[in-house]
């Protein structure tokens, strides 16, 4: 009988991304649970899908919290009400512990610890793919707004009014994304999430090579 622990999982997960930015909303949550499962494909007898759709819906449930400060790690939050959830739902204690580590594991930041699964590897290097190519770029342009009002936050200067003054050197800052998205791709745990970065990587050097032909002025098209 088929599990129902990816769609009970994806259910339990929408009213925690009704307030979610784009960048993580429940879309996102979507392709990180389609990249998975595709990167899935490449391991047959050593994955188990279910657990690992599971993880992808409820990973990010967190960032609209963390977002307004309402928690500091949307990874640690996010593992720890998933648990109590489908706990709730009767779900067997081994399949909740391999989603906890998976959520525990998802983020880049240094606190977090290492995928120790193949399930939270491949968990973790979907959500960094979802951070590459042409949907990486339209995720990069909804964190620089999400991030452009705070105070001390550190982000890509689209336009900036002091370059419109006479003389001025400034140009806008895109090396701050170029080196996001590369940082997140060099991170990657395994071979077929690493070969879909690479060739999503290509798109991206050439939006970056093409977004500074397009924007400096002394350069000749």
């Amino acid at each position: 009988m088929p599990s129902n622990l990816a769609p009970l999982s994806r259910e339990l997960s929408r009213p925690y991304y009704e307030d979610a930015f784009p960048a993580h909303d429940i879309f996102h949550a979507k392709r990180v649970r389609d990249v998975a499962l595709r990167l899935a494909t490449q391991h047959p007898d050593g994955v188990n899908r279910d657990v690992l759709a599971a993880a992808a819906w409820l990973h990010d449930i967190g960032r609209p919290l963390e977002r307004i400060g309402e928690i500091d790690d949307h990874d640690e939050w996010a593992a720890d009400e998933a648990t109590n959830l489908l706990a709730a739902e009767g779900v067997a204690s081994d399949r909740i512990a391999a989603v906890e580590h998976c959520l525990r594991a998802h983020s880049i930041r240094t606190s977090s610890p290492d995928p120790e699964t193949l399930e939270a590897q491949l968990l973790f290097d979907a959500d960094k793919l979802d951070a590459t190519g042409v949907i990486g770029l339209v995720r990069l342009a909804c964190i620089v707004g999400e991030r452009s009002g705070r105070v001390g936050e550190q982000y890509a200067i689209i336009d900036d009014a002091a370059t419109l003054t006479d003389g001025a050197p400034e140009l806008p800052d895109v090396d701050l994304l170029r080196e996001w998205a590369r940082e997140r791709l060099d991170a990657l745990y395994t071979e077929s999430g690493r070969c879909l970065g690479e060739s999503r990587w290509d798109v991206m050097e050439d939006f970056f090579d093409r977004f500074a032909r397009e924007i400096d002025p002394d350069t000749t098209q």
